[in-house]
């Protein structure tokens, strides 16, 4: 018996004995697309009903795990399998991931996708379909604002690519309804498959 195996049954005796299941929950979108504000949402409604959950903002991540990393096609694929690694270690452990990261390319958020599955972790690919023009408006960084001054480029969306998932888990239109809309509809699909 590997030592994977014996931390998986240790971790099933572990799920059964709690009664929770981990995990990971990644919001895909455009910059100012309602992502990370949804996933603090969720976060705090599954907390107050007693499951173990942890936020991976992109921000964070880019400052403390992927330092260093640019915004080459390459990086930021990078960056994307380092956090999906980190969620699927958390995840295993019976903690929901809720990861609030653009992830641009089809191929990196796949590639995540298959990891959890080959580890048979729970994966929920949530698509915050949020137009670019309401996106722009928002601008919660006014990372649109710089881009049109010239003084950024290679801006998701906008300058460089942004994939959209062809079949997400859930697509949230963030634009026609509120964070708690949004929120419950993610929270609905996370109770129907026996995560919530």
């Amino acid at each position: 018996m590997t030592y994977r195996q014996i931390s998986q049954d240790e971790q099933e005796k572990h799920v059964t004995a709690a009664g929770t299941t981990g995990a990971t929950i990644w919001l895909t979108g455009l910059p100012s697309a309602g992502k990370t504000t949804i996933a603090y949402e969720l976060a705090g409604r599954l907390r107050d009903e007693g499951h173990r959950v942890e936020v991976l903002d992109g921000d964070e991540i880019r400052e403390f795990l992927s330092a260093g990393l640019g915004f080459s096609r390459e990086d930021r694929h990078t960056n994307v399998q380092r956090i999906g690694f980190v969620a699927e270690l958390l995840a295993s452990h019976g903690v929901k991931v809720l990861v609030p990261v653009i992830a641009p390319y089809a191929d990196s958020r796949e590639a995540v996708r298959k990891r959890h599955q080959q580890e048979g972790t729970p994966y929920v690919e949530v698509h915050v379909a949020t137009p670019v023009e309401v996106c722009s408006v928002r601008d919660v960084k006014g990372l649109y604002a710089k881009q049109a001054a010239g003084e950024l480029s290679g801006l998701t969306g906008v300058d460089d690519p942004y994939e959209e998932p062809d079949s997400p888990d859930l697509r949230i239109e963030s634009h026609h309804q509120t964070v708690q809309e949004s929120t419950e509809a993610l929270y609905a699909l996370l109770t129907e498959r026996g995560l919530a």
